[in-house]
């Protein structure tokens, strides 16, 4: 089985909701040998996030605590400056991140600020960190100057299916989000897109989510997995807890539709039990950001992702083991191939 045979671009709805039905054990079984073909399952990509402007943006979106739309008592912040963000980075590199990400509350990025943020990329990348940004919307022309700048990520989350988007989200449609996805991957960059469980939807519009991110023409490299955390203020600050297993359920389907990306779990950490966090590494998951704050919503201390970490035996992924993708399949191909006596693989489709 070659390192590809897996990875499909045509999923139908039907065929996720069959992946959403298996027993729960059955589907962390699949999950876990195609992470098994693609990754070492004790190694975890790590990357930390920094905002780098805050609050006072235009967008309605309901979870964000940063829409100037909704009372939150966030204090806005202008544009950090660089050398600001940079000891934010030398922090990562301290902590054990080899990603930095770096977000501005912006619906999109103004023509002024371009040179300023492709600085920050070029200075970051500098001290030798994989870089992402996430400023809003993106034109051709804007994506190209990051990419120019060297920055090797970009994210854009699609959030949920397109049939609730429209719940969640009204100053910017479905399309604009799949156009900015577009322009990253024309201009070169790498794509780090996925959703937020928990704001309501149901099975089949975390289903439609995952396929929308599976059937791009090339599935995103990395696709974070964020669980809403409930911000006062926001309409989405009453919203009933999402069951833990449905969480779990999501990682594992998305592990096995998107089997070379690596899954992260994002948002909501601090809410989940270290028993969860395992069922989600076990699941498929293999990338977490460091930090007690992401953006402007707290975090698990480093400290305790350590501990945990060295509890269940897994290490940071390094940087060079990360880019080098020929030798990690290499070395997994003797695994997989030692598995192949009792695998058994379930029929998506039926």
């Amino acid at each position: 089985m070659t390192a590809t045979a897996d990875i499909r671009n045509d999923w139908t709805r039907e065929q996720v909701l069959n992946l959403f039905a298996l027993p729960f054990n059955d589907l962390l079984f699949h999950a876990q040998q195609v992470h098994r073909r693609h990754f070492d399952a004790n190694k975890v990509q790590v990357s930390t996030l920094c905002s780098i402007k805050t609050g006072a943006c235009p967008e309605d979106c309901a979870y964000c605590p940063q829409s100037a739309r909704y009372d939150t008592g966030l204090e806005r912040e202008k544009l950090m400056q660089v050398e600001a963000v940079l000891e934010e980075a030398r922090a990562a590199i301290a902590s054990g991140a080899t990603r930095f990400c770096m977000g501005a509350a912006w619906r999109s990025p103004k023509q002024k600020d371009m040179p300023y943020v492709a600085r920050m990329v070029r200075e970051v990348k500098a001290l030798g960190l994989e870089t992402c940004m996430t400023l809003g919307m993106l034109n051709q022309d804007q994506a190209s100057e990051l990419a120019e700048a060297g920055l090797d990520y970009y994210n854009h989350n699609l959030d949920t299916s397109p049939e609730y988007y429209g719940e969640i989200i009204t100053t910017r449609s479905y399309q604009n989000r799949l156009d900015t996805l577009a322009n990253v991957r024309t201009a070169g960059m790498k794509v780090c897109a996925g959703g937020i469980l928990g704001m309501g939807e149901g099975e089949k519009d975390r289903a439609g989510l995952l396929q929308q991110l599976a059937n791009l023409p090339q599935q995103p490299e990395s696709v974070p997995i964020n669980m809403l955390v409930k911000v006062a203020g926001t309409p989405l600050e009453n919203e009933r807890d999402l069951d833990p297993f449905e969480f779990i359920r999501c990682i594992a389907v998305a592990r096995i539709m998107m089997p070379k990306s690596h899954v992260r779990l994002s948002a909501g950490r601090e809410a989940m039990s270290d028993e969860m966090q395992s069922l989600a590494f076990l699941a498929g998951a293999n990338s977490i950001f460091y930090g007690e704050k992401l953006l402007t919503t707290t975090n698990p201390e480093t400290n305790r992702d350590r501990q945990l970490f060295a509890r269940l035996g897994i290490e940071p992924e390094a940087y060079q083991q990360y880019a080098d993708e020929t030798a990690v399949e290499t070395e997994l191909q003797s695994q997989l191939a030692a598995q192949q006596n009792d695998a058994f693989f379930y029929d998506a489709s039926r």
